[in-house]
């Protein structure tokens, strides 16, 4: 499932159900889960062994991912990357920093937001203009539960960029039902990436086996000795 949400280039290990035995943890990691419910601790493990999977399809040998001051995950150097888990499922997925600037992907149930005021702290009032016309056309898709995973999938690629908060209410989604894309619109200042500051998060969204999957893949810049992508225009 996470594969239909990535650009190439990026590898990605997931688990559904009950994970099964994962190696030990690194020492480094065992001391930051010391004394916590099992739950908890399955869930740390099952992620650091996917990302460890996804680490060794890159070519890069077994390391420590520890935590940073907002309990992100602190990846290897050259790499770059994010991990996700809900009820059900986990995963971690991995990018060559060279290819790309940052990464952020996470997995929801495909269920409602669980209270009606919780709704009111994830979107924006622009978002529920789209969202209940949305819910009765596709009544298939928790959309309200989608936009609170494109969020997340925002922010964990936004913070490695800046090293700050990014409110539920500082970003607007619009998502693209028939082509599984979505658009983050930043209300603040956005990230410099190389000489460009961005203002939007492009993202790609899945559904499949009763869990939502959001993605958002920034491509780094390119370097002074590459070709541009694509022609500048005729002049």
């Amino acid at each position: 499932m996470i594969t239909d949400v990535l650009p190439a280039g990026v590898e990605a290990a997931e688990v559904f159900g009950t994970p099964p035995p994962s190696p030990p943890l690194f020492a480094q990691e065992a001391r930051l889960i010391e004394g916590v419910v099992e739950r908890r601790r399955s869930d740390f493990t099952t992620v650091r062994t996917c990302a460890r999977r996804a680490m060794g399809r890159l070519g890069f040998p077994p390391a420590p991912i520890l935590r940073g001051p907002r309990g992100e995950p602190l990846w290897p150097p050259g790499l770059v990357g994010s991990m996700t888990h809900c009820d059900g499922y986990r995963a971690a997925a991995l990018a060559r920093a060279e290819d790309l600037a940052s990464l952020g992907v996470d997995a929801e149930v495909n269920d409602p937001l669980p209270r009606e005021g919780m709704l009111r702290i994830v979107t924006t009032e622009e978002e529920r203009a789209w969202l209940a016309p949305m819910i009765e056309r596709r009544p298939d898709v928790a959309w309200d539960r989608l936009v609170f995973s494109a969020k997340e999938s925002v922010y964990k690629a936004w913070y490695p960029l800046t090293g700050r908060w990014l409110d539920f209410q500082e970003a607007v989604i619009t998502v693209d039902p028939d082509l599984g894309t979505f658009a983050a619109r930043l209300l603040v200042p956005g990230p410099l990436v190389g000489s460009a500051r961005l203002s939007d998060f492009p993202g790609r969204w899945t559904t499949e086996r009763g869990f939502l999957m959001t993605a958002v893949a920034l491509p780094a810049p390119s370097r002074p000795d590459e070709s541009p992508t694509t022609p500048p225009p005729a002049r």
